[in-house]
């Protein structure tokens, strides 16, 4: 970002002396990463926060200060509000799903545009982060299939032969599969439950709903509860999540609903800096 700039822009000699100020409610985030912004391509600016991380700003509300040469106040001012406006966007949209979720649990997806950043901001949102990177858990979904169990009769056999085929003493603690439809699903539990008992284990095997809507989702509820499964899994809803199917999602039985819309296509926190004095 500060290599878009290209270091242009002007200025006085002198110092200005700034506040970011909003022009929204809403969740401040990303404050580390402006810290160290300033720290590493500004170093003669002063950074003076007046709020904490996720702490909730309202309009007209002083959130820092920055003090300085002129030319790297300038310079440093449209990175400054990009990065802290993207950030605090997430965290504040997170905060309005998770405050509408009645104890659901929200996660965001691997579906990123700036990464750890976006998963930081969810964070602070108060949102599930999932996996962070493809080494935090075993994942298996549908092009793993072809891989694992090539000689499955169909994708339910081959589910089954895939959650068989996992390394415990690596993965029980968290490993994800992804389903279909609830035949999978029972299959998915059904082998892993069988293998924890041989175990002696009580670690759950979350699956991934993937695409089945509210009402798949509860069918697959029900008849993992009937085959006495529902408590080897944490149920995940993921796919065609919206804000406005919330309160069905909470009757459903699931445990999470995962989305990107958390953290994509998110409208920033409106930010401003405002000089406030100069010499």
């Amino acid at each position: 970002m500060v290599a878009d700039e290209h270091g242009g822009g002007g200025g006085t000699d002198g110092m200005l002396h700034t506040s970011v100020v909003s022009k929204q409610s809403g969740v401040i985030a990303g404050m580390c990463g402006v810290d160290r912004l300033v720290e590493r391509h500004f170093a003669d600016c002063t950074l003076n926060w007046m709020f904490a991380e996720g702490q909730t700003v309202e309009v007209g509300d002083r959130i820092l200060r920055l003090e300085g040469p002129a030319e790297q106040v300038l310079r440093c001012e449209r990175i400054l509000l990009n990065l802290l406006g993207r950030l605090s966007g997430i965290a504040t949209c997170t905060a309005g799903w998770v405050g509408s979720a009645g104890g659901l649990g929200i996660a965001c997806t691997r579906k990123t545009e700036w990464g750890l950043l976006d998963k930081w901001a969810v964070h602070v949102g108060g949102g599930l982060t999932h996996r962070l990177d493809r080494s935090d858990a075993l994942m298996i979904k549908e092009n793993d299939l072809a891989v694992l169990a090539p000689d499955a009769a169909d994708e339910t056999a081959a589910v089954a032969a895939a959650v068989s085929g996992i390394e415990m003493a690596s993965n029980a603690i968290f490993t994800v599969v992804e389903v279909r439809n609830e035949f999978q699903a029972i299959a998915a539990a059904g082998a892993w439950a069988e293998m924890q008992v041989a175990r002696s284990g009580t670690d759950r095997i979350v699956l991934l709903l993937d695409n089945m809507g509210v009402d798949g989702c509860a069918e697959a509820h029900e008849a993992l509860i009937a085959e006495g499964l529902r408590a080897w899994c944490i149920l995940e809803g993921s796919g065609g999540v919206v804000r406005t199917e919330l309160d069905d999602w909470v009757a459903s039985g699931v445990d999470l609903i995962s989305t990107s819309a958390i953290n994509r296509g998110v409208a920033p926190l409106d930010l401003s800096m405002r000089i406030i004095g100069g010499d």
